[in-house]
């Protein structure tokens, strides 16, 4: 079992930023990556950064550049520099981790909301 809980959303004026934090325990020695989706009112849940054990991340077309995902190792936690935010990025953010190529672990959601 991995447990994450995720902190670190708010409120913020359009071009500001955030940064979340997701820390995992549990078998966290199963984990092959981690990664921040978000659903937004009314749309699907979509992957916005992954990072693998290794290190290698990923992202969505509509946060790259703008966003940035690592991990401190030592502290079991991942983050989200979310940095140029937009109205749209509105939504809230969940934190999952991949074990055994299904992403079956996810934090409660913190909700990041941006006005314009």
């Amino acid at each position: 079992q991995v447990h994450l809980v995720e902190s670190g959303g708010g409120l913020v004026q359009a071009g500001g930023s955030l940064r979340l934090s997701c820390a995992a325990s549990g078998s966290i020695f199963s984990i092959n990556a981690m990664g921040w989706y978000r659903q937004a009112p009314g749309k699907q849940r979509e992957l916005v950064a992954a990072i693998t054990s290794g290190g290698s991340t990923n992202y969505a077309d509509s946060v790259k550049g703008r966003f940035t995902i690592s991990r401190d190792n030592a502290k079991n936690t991942v983050y989200l520099q979310m940095n140029s935010l937009k109205p749209e990025d509105t939504a809230v953010y969940h934190c999952a981790a991949e074990v055994a190529g299904m992403w079956d672990y996810w934090g409660q959601g913190t909700q990041v909301a941006v006005s314009s």
